[in-house]
């Protein structure tokens, strides 16, 4: 069942969003080459602590840490690691927060030194399919209408969108009604009203969308072993818009 938050709820929302956008706007100017992303993690860890916050992630169905880091074809839900970052990496950071009892959850994907033309051109898309999707996301649309307007950028840019891993909805918890693709048809799926949660986090590779799941039955990698790019936004839908509750700006 989708639970609608009212207008004092999706305030108090905004501090989680809010504490999960610092922690980005931090990881943007210490992500370097030789950098390792465990580091990241347990500096994100200490920040969401004392910034007032609690980790989600941590614990959650047995994951072990407070951040997912997915480097160049991992998709989502890799492990931090001890491996340091080189130059032309492309890094997702995945971060969930929980404070005053509510979730803000936002992915971002980051360059590493100096990178390609090719990467820096996906991730471009990548950030604009996401900035599309939350501009369709408007009370009456369905959501169809949204995932539809943000495919077809993507794949008129010549990008795949992932299909098996999902946009959800968003509150006490970090995955609630709905769950929904990044894919779509006009007129189609659920209506969005006012007071739903949901985050937009488009996934787009440069080859195949189809994906491998690692031995630690986490890690989620493009098929072809080429890049992948993600961007993440928890957004209410208001009847004056929607809101970014974890707006970086």
């Amino acid at each position: 069942m989708i639970t609608l938050k009212t207008h004092d709820e999706i305030q108090q929302m905004k501090k989680a969003g809010q504490i999960v956008a610092a922690c980005h706007k931090e990881i943007a100017n210490m992500i370097k080459p030789g950098i390792t992303t465990l580091e990241i993690n347990d500096y994100v860890e200490k920040r969401i602590t004392e910034m007032g916050g609690s980790q989600f992630t941590k614990g959650f169905m047995g994951y072990q840490f407070a951040t997912c880091a997915s480097v160049n074809d991992v998709i989502a839900h890799g492990f931090p690691s001890k491996v340091p970052l080189k130059n032309g990496d492309i890094a997702k950071i995945d971060i969930v927060a929980i404070a005053d009892g509510w979730v803000g959850d936002s992915a971002w994907c980051y360059t590493v030194g100096d990178v390609s033309q090719e990467a820096k051109r996906l991730m471009e898309v990548t950030k604009e399919c996401l900035y599309i999707g939350i501009e369709h996301s408007v009370v009456g649309n369905r959501i169809g209408d949204a995932m539809y307007a943000l495919q077809q950028h993507a794949e008129r840019n010549g990008y795949s969108v992932v299909r098996d891993l999902l946009a959800h909805g968003v509150g006490r918890s970090v995955h609630e009604e709905p769950n929904f693709p990044h894919t779509g048809k006009p007129g189609k799926g659920f209506r969005l009203k006012e007071g739903m949660v949901i985050t937009i986090e488009p996934m787009l590779n440069q080859g195949t969308y189809e994906m491998t799941i690692d031995s630690d039955n986490w890690t989620a990698r493009t098929a072809d072993g080429r890049l992948s790019a993600q961007y993440e936004h928890t957004i209410a839908i208001t009847a004056d818009g929607p809101i970014i509750l974890t707006e970086q700006e």
